[in-house]
């Protein structure tokens, strides 16, 4: 199967190496730096296994600049553009990937568009209404920096914001490119997709901050919090895991996700999603006191 993928970051390249063990896989991305260490077979980005997989003779990976030429004759083509959080709109930014929809649609009309770029709710539907196509579906990821890769390999689930042949589709090249058995995959709607991507790092920051807080009462009243969270976590429902103190939680995506989740509510009854936004300055100025 000829497949596209646009963007290559770590969601993006760690994608296209994961489908280019079965298929012929083609990363397009406007840097011509990133582009030529591709086809040198050289990881742009710092992750090991997509090194260590690239070196591989029999892996079908290419890249190039130009989405046109790319495009043609592809059965699927994914999009993972960046999409940062616009303070003035008060959402992500998603220009790049209406772009991309719209020229990539003028190109191959009948192509399957997979968006794995983070997005507002309900944005496949604007979408689909704009172009007239049902051919567009959004598949959430879950992944992390400079372990790209291997959480591609070793999926913690597979989401797929669709019910149609092609998300089966799209899911079945998922599983078998990947080394782990009895993978979780899910077939939602494409709302239901678009907010388990943004529920679940918003349960992830809401953790990383009762921990932070847990351990500023600590320092605060002269307590051992390593021993605190050592009792607390051996609870089996909350679990040794994900519980290390820090200045707050960082990256690229947990900042950006919960404040689009937050303006999501709307006027919806919510106290615990502005709490962990707003808990991450809370800790960095009380340590900073």
């Amino acid at each position: 199967m000829r497949i596209v993928v646009v963007g290559a970051g770590y969601v993006g390249l760690s994608l296209a190496v994961l489908l280019a063990q079965r298929n012929e896989v083609i990363c397009v991305d406007k840097s011509k730096s990133k582009i030529d260490a591709i086809n040198n077979k050289k990881s742009p980005i710092k992750d090991d296994d997509i090194s260590r997989f690239l070196q591989r003779s029999d892996l079908r990976l290419f890249g190039t600049e130009n989405l046109k030429s790319a495009v043609k004759n592809a059965e699927f083509v994914i999009l993972a553009a960046p999409t940062n959080f616009n303070d003035d709109t008060n959402s992500f930014d998603t220009s790049t990937i209406e772009t991309l929809v719209a020229n990539i649609l003028r190109f191959e009309p009948e192509i399957c568009i997979v968006i794995k770029s983070t997005i507002p709710m309900g944005f496949i539907e604007k979408l689909r209404a704009r172009h007239e196509t049902t051919n567009i579906m959004f598949s959430p990821e879950f992944l992390r920096e400079g372990k790209a890769l291997h959480d591609n390999l070793f999926p913690s689930r597979i989401i797929i914001g669709d019910k149609s042949s092609n998300a089966k589709r799209f899911a079945d090249l998922l599983v078998q490119a990947s080394r782990k058995k009895d993978v979780s995959c899910l077939l939602t709607n494409a709302r239901e997709a678009e907010a388990i991507k943004l529920f679940s790092n918003s349960f992830l920051a809401m953790r990383i901050a009762f921990f932070n807080e847990l351990d500023s009462y600590s320092f605060a009243q002269n307590m051992n919090a390593e021993e605190i969270i050592k009792g607390v976590c051996l609870d089996p429902r909350i679990g040794d895991h994900y519980n290390n103190p820090s200045f707050g939680y960082g990256g690229y995506c947990l900042p950006k996700d919960t404040r689009q989740l937050l303006s999501a509510f709307g006027s919806i009854p919510q106290k615990l999603i502005n709490a962990t936004v707003e808990s991450n300055s809370t800790r960095l100025d009380f340590l900073a006191d």
